[in-house]
Order: structure tokens, then sequence, then C-alpha cells
């Protein structure tokens, strides 16, 4: 089957086309006919060894933690899907033309949601909803602050914690605040403001998706004993008002995608898909969103 395959660190023209194995499934796995993968910056942060001192690499590796695509076989044990089933979930080596995962990472893609747009879903969604629901741990009547609330992550954390009726306050830069209207948050605050920002209310929680300066400002807004959750790992916090700072590390979870994925066919969550490359084209694909922007870049098969 054709792949793309990282033999080492470096940049993008580092991925190359190439043939390799086809995978078979083990026990309690699935193996999918990939119709696109998603890419992410935890793609270009593992390519470019930023992270090896973190998550080093085995190579050759195949990157990709998104894909939606076909169930063509079954391992033994499993019982949820079949052979034909349209899924979607957290995985590895998503840019191929074939993947094995647990089938337990999958959903399937709800009927009248575009198959090859269901690969936006997983991470971004996944880890929205586990940076509210667990990392925050965000309750009904808290006041939270989502930084970055109109991209991928952002949109779905913004979702999540209206969900757990919190009053959501949406955090973006000045030139999205009009698109950020559109979340359903409760208000919408410029991060880039220094006066929106001291203007902000006392806060319960901080669900943060940017971090640096942005992340350091709005603590000193979250209230004595709040917490600051962020995807960028562990935050300061501040120790002195017991604000705690919380890390995290998304999780496939089939299940809970379930529910998340249905929130986008009902249109409850909007998906913002920038630009579709084919499977071959990958270093074009990590060259263009690495050079930031709000939305998801996929790979078609």
């Amino acid at each position: 089957m054709k792949a793309i395959v990282l033999k080492e660190y470096g940049d993008s023209n580092k991925l190359a086309l190439q043939e390799i194995v086809e995978p078979k499934p083990g026990p309690g796995e699935i193996k999918v006919k990939v119709a696109a993968a998603g890419l992410n910056p935890i793609d270009w942060k593992l390519r470019s060894g930023v992270m090896k001192a973190f998550m080093p690499i085995e190579f050759p590796s195949v990157l990709g933690r998104d894909a939606s695509g076909e169930v063509v076989e079954l391992g033994s044990g499993v019982r949820q899907f079949n052979v034909g089933d349209k899924v979607m979930g957290m995985v590895q080596h998503g840019y191929a033309e074939f993947l094995t995962a647990p089938a337990s990472a999958f959903t399937a893609v709800p009927p009248g949601l575009d198959l090859r747009d269901a690969a936006a879903i997983p991470v971004v969604a996944l880890t929205g909803a586990q940076l509210i629901e667990e990392t925050a741990n965000v309750q009904s009547g808290q006041t939270v602050l989502v930084t970055g609330a109109s991209g991928g992550v952002g949109r779905f954390a913004v979702y999540a914690a209206k969900a757990r009726g919190a009053k959501v306050i949406a955090g973006v830069r000045t030139k999205q605040l009009a698109q950020a209207q559109k979340l359903g948050a409760s208000s919408v605050v410029a991060l880039d403001d220094d006066a929106a920002i001291a203007g902000l209310p006392p806060l319960d929680a901080v669900a943060d998706t940017v971090g640096g300066p942005t992340q350091a400002k709005v603590t000193s807004k979250v209230k004595n004993g709040g917490v600051v959750a962020s995807t960028l790992g562990p935050p300061p916090g501040d120790s002195a008002r017991g604000v705690m700072g919380k890390g995290m590390q998304t999780r496939p979870d089939g299940r809970r995608l379930a529910g998340l994925a249905n929130s986008v066919k009902a249109g409850e969550v909007q998906l913002s898909i920038v630009k579709r490359f084919p499977l071959g084209e990958a270093a074009k694909a990590h060259q263009f969103a690495e050079g930031g922007g709000v939305g998801k870049v996929l790979l078609t098969v």
C-alpha cells in the first residue's frame, strides 16, 4: 500500500510517498481503508523533532492522528463494527491507504456527514471536550474563558462548556470577533486587546489552546482556587492564590466521539476545513498548515 513515510526528523521535505507493507488487524482492532486523514500541530512537531525528548519517533514512521474511512477487516473479538461500515477515529499512522487501530478508538460516521470531512473531527473534538470535562472540570454555573475559541479545538471546547451549563466567554483575536459571534458563547472578547482582558469578569476556569503571553495575562483573572487548563502542557498557574495549572494529553474515546460527531451533523459545531491535498502532497500540506490560520487541512486518499 502507499503511505507517507518519515525516515528522519526535519522539514516537510522529509515526508515521502512510498510503498509499505499493508497492516493486519490484531485482536480488538479493525482495518480501515482510509478516505481522508487530518493534519494536526502534533504532526509537524513530531516530524521536526521538537517533541523528540518527550515523544521520540521510531523510524521509519507514518504520521497522522485523525482518519476516516471504511472498515475492510475485523480483528478477533470485534463486535461493534461490520465490514463496510463508515468510521472515523483518533488513531496512529493515518497518512496511508490502510490503517489498523483498536475498535474502541472509532465511531460510526453519522449518516449525511461527508466521509472525508469526518477526518477533521476526532482530535480537535476529543481535545476540546476532554479539556473542558476532565482537565478543567467545568461545572454548571461557572464562568469559563476559552482561548483560541475560533480554532478547531476551541470550537469544541466552547460547545462542551455550554453543554455543561457554564457561562462561556470566547477569546479570539480582534480580527476574529465577528466570526466568533457565531460560536454561541455567552460573550466574546479580543485577547490581543489588554483593555478587553482587564474588563473580563472573575473566571472560574480558563480553557487554554494558545499558550504564551495570552495565557499569562488571563491567569490573573482567574478566581482564587480556580484552574487554568491547557492543551500545551501544564501552565504555571498561580500558587499564591491557589490557581492550579493543568496540562492534558488527548486520548482516543470512540463513545465520546460519537456524541461529538452528532453535534457536527446537527450543526451545533461548525467545522472549518480550509484546504484538501491528495495523499501524495503531504509535504505541501504540512507547509500550508504550518503557516498558521484557523481551519483544518485534510489529506484525501
